[in-house]
């Protein structure tokens, strides 16, 4: 494809349903809704790339989801008073469908991560366009994710990757500490300075193995979504020699062309997903390692189809082959194309722009 760059504007612009929301895919049957997680990284590489207007959509269209929600986060803290956790179903689900209601299904939708990225993310837009009529339109439904945060995010939840919900983990846990910390730049609340730091201390006291960081606590095993402890969400800085020795164990165990997920994965047989590559290629970008974002560019671009379509991972070295078509004949061909990986190649293609010179 000749200009993959406006291509994938394209296709997350005619993607986005009128009403805002981003369809994680909309040739896959699992993936016809829109996660918060990955619509918030999707809104956040439009606006770096000047398409402020999705941007502000989407996040208008957040804001009509959870204005819905409040009266279900008080259920919670009642529940919570009384001595009585309420159980996952009970939770704000992690995705919703284009027209903004639940689907009622069996799908592990407590997951926390996606509430506090989409504060970090609509923190980002703030930043780039200065739309301070939009911080005040949506006072009420920041204010709904942070008393959920604030109740909740002790609770294990489901991980990014929609497993493991019996555990606490390090990304979801830096996605809450990011929300906070940067919606909080615009709020000044000494109580979201003071959740954030026990969030942070918590990461640092409970989530390290090894002297890197850990998959999960009590996992010891490392995971690609670790990247995010230091870009976007800065829980440590970049060179921070916790996340060196995390980088370092991503390189060693989890990149090749692109990077898996994690070792044990077997989801379509574990493959090499697209998103993580240029988030790590992001990370290279920020470490004065430009050079080496390089070759996972064109990697990236060497997997889209004829049509200029990014899938969500790759098949051709797998952790385990052997569940493969087992997936395929659960659900089909792989995701593609995957809205996360067009937004995740936009970002290292700003990253790269910003350094290549400097770099060169």
């Amino acid at each position: 494809m000749a200009d993959m760059r406006a291509n994938s504007i394209r296709i997350i612009t005619e993607s986005q349903s009128p009403q805002g929301a981003y369809v994680a895919c909309p040739n896959f049957s699992q993936y016809r809704y829109c996660w918060l997680r990955d619509g918030s990284f999707i809104a956040y590489a439009m606006d770096r790339v000047g398409s402020h207007d999705s941007a502000r959509l989407f996040h208008r269209w957040v804001d009509s989801v959870l204005l819905r929600k409040g009266g279900q986060v008080e259920k919670i803290a009642d529940a919570l008073a009384g001595g009585s956790p309420p159980n996952s179903w009970d939770m704000l689900p992690t995705r919703y469908r284009l027209d903004g209601l639940d689907e009622n299904d069996d799908w592990p939708n407590f997951q926390l991560d996606g509430y506090g990225t989409w504060l970090w993310g609509l923190s980002e837009h703030l930043d780039r366009t200065g739309d301070m009529s939009l911080l005040a339109d949506l006072q009420e439904s920041i204010g709904i994710v942070l008393r959920y945060l604030a109740l909740c995010w002790r609770m294990p939840s489901y991980d990014c990757w929609e497993e493991f919900g019996d555990r606490l983990h390090p990304s979801t846990l830096a996605c809450l500490y990011g929300g906070l910390t940067a919606i909080n730049r615009y709020l000044g609340r000494k109580d979201l300075a003071q959740l954030a730091g026990t969030i942070h201390d918590y990461i640092l006291t409970c989530g390290v193995v090894s002297g890197r960081f850990a998959k999960s606590i009590g996992n010891p095993s490392v995971d690609a979504n670790l990247l995010w402890l230091s870009i976007p969400f800065g829980v440590v800085e970049t060179t921070d020699p916790l996340m060196l020795s995390t980088v370092n164990e991503i390189e060693k165990r989890l990149l090749h062309q692109g990077v898996h997920r994690y070792p044990e994965d077997t989801y379509y047989g574990g493959g090499e997903w697209l998103l993580l590559a240029c988030w790590l290629g992001w990370y290279y970008c920020r470490v004065n390692r430009a050079e080496a974002a390089l070759p996972i560019k064109k990697w990236v671009e060497s997997c889209a189809t004829d049509q200029g379509e990014l899938p969500e991972q790759i098949n051709t070295h797998l952790n385990h082959p052997e569940y493969l078509s087992e997936w395929e004949k659960r659900w089909g061909a792989v995701a593609t194309p995957l809205l996360w990986s067009h937004a995740m190649y936009l970002v290292l293609l700003e990253e790269l722009s910003e350094v290549i010179q400097v770099a060169i």
